[in-house]
């Protein structure tokens, strides 16, 4: 890596996230450099790419990166007996092919103004600087605001002295195409706390590609995530006719799901995306958080770099945005209580009545989102581009 002196923000982490956040800075006419361990985007690849239908409605995402649409979730007890099948009118899920979408990003990113440098490490902060590990070795990159988008586990917030994440889950699945089957793109949720301790295993099944994985609490997997999902596998529901083809695509990672952070801010810089646990705490879903969090990361640094001001980063405040997550969090903290599978089989008569597939309705297709900020004098933009 060539030594680059000064820029005014370091992002680091090529997700969505940072991608997103990146650009948006630079578009607005500012200097920022953004930094990924990986040296080739489409691999690590950790999140299923599911997207759902309000993040569909707000944002354009690039054409050809998303998979057919997704109407219908089919709820399963241990054993997978009696399901429950929920149909909405509405396309409501759609999996994007999040290796063309990281590829698209970057490229919106670096013509855009951004300094995409890959194969980096950031390895640690200085006073007015941060230290990057590359090719060319050690170097020391002077920045005025860091913004940490680099994942779960941010070594960014722990040196930020912001809030890290402390309740997470590991997920694992397998992705391919499919090749044989029939039948309507679905949704496929497996409640077994045998195999999926404190969440859920799922197949998800587009007509183009599966996606079979398992999620939980470490801890809790009877004979580790590796085994369970391989026990999931064997007889994971929504592959009728599916021939599993024997290269397949693996993907996995922590997963934070204890609802945004109070502190993901302070005058040197903040934290958007999984690092600042912008994850549904019920749903575990990511993206459509990572992506409105973003904007409002992108609007609150673009006023204190005009106005020079960094206690203006004080309006990225994790509380008030925390309390939109309120009854998912209980939500999360009751899930996490089902430790049996007669205990999880036992919420499926409620299930099957009308008030309870309401419920369910409500939860899987219902129109919130991740509370939009705004910062004084802004408003969100719909129908935004996703670079």
């Amino acid at each position: 890596m060539s030594s680059v002196p000064e820029t005014v923000v370091l992002v680091v982490g090529a997700g969505l996230a940072g991608l997103h956040a990146a650009t948006l800075l630079a578009r607005r006419g500012h200097e920022v450099m953004l930094v990924d361990r990986r040296t080739d985007l489409t691999t690590a690849i950790r999140t299923t790419g599911i997207f759902v239908r309000k993040t569909l409605d707000d944002f354009r995402l690039p054409d050809g990166s998303l998979g057919p649409p997704i109407r219908r979730v089919v709820l399963y007890p241990p054993g997978l007996a009696r399901p429950v099948t929920l149909d909405s009118p509405r396309d409501e899920y759609r999996v994007g092919d999040m290796a063309a979408l990281y590829l698209a990003a970057a490229r919106a990113a670096a013509e855009s103004g951004v300094r995409v440098v890959l194969g980096t490490r950031y390895t640690g902060r200085g006073l007015s600087s941060a230290m990057l590990t590359g090719p060319g070795g050690p170097t020391s990159v002077r920045t005025r605001f860091l913004v940490g988008a680099d994942g779960a586990r941010s070594r960014v917030a722990r040196d930020l002295a912001l809030d890290r994440n402390r309740q997470l889950l590991v997920g694992a699945e397998e992705v391919f195409p499919v090749v044989g089957g029939a039948g309507p793109p679905a949704f496929h949720c497996v409640l077994d706390p045998s195999i999926a301790p404190g969440y859920l295993a799922w197949v998800v099944n587009d007509g183009r590609h599966a996606h079979v994985g398992v999620a939980g609490y470490a801890d809790r997997f009877p004979d580790g995530m590796v085994a369970a999902l391989r026990r999931f596998r064997a007889a994971a529901p929504g592959l009728s006719g599916v021939e599993r083809p024997d290269e397949v695509d693996r993907r996995g990672g922590p997963i934070p799901v204890g609802g945004l952070l109070r502190r993901i801010s302070c005058p040197d810089g903040l934290l958007v995306g999984d690092a600042a646990g912008a994850v549904s705490p019920l749903t575990a879903g990511g993206l459509d958080p990572c992506l409105r969090l973003s904007e409002h990361a992108a609007a609150v640094l673009d006023e204190a770099l005009r106005s020079g001001d960094r206690a203006l980063l004080a309006r990225y405040d994790g509380v008030a945005l925390r309390a939109g997550f309120r009854g998912r969090v209980l939500l999360r903290r009751g899930l996490a209580r089902v430790r049996t599978p007669a205990v999880a089989a036992a919420a499926f008569p409620l299930l099957r009545t009308p008030s309870g597939r309401a419920v369910a309705r409500r939860i899987l297709f219902g129109d919130r989102s991740f509370p939009t900020p705004t910062s004084p004098g802004r408003t969100a933009t719909p129908r935004a581009a996703v670079p």
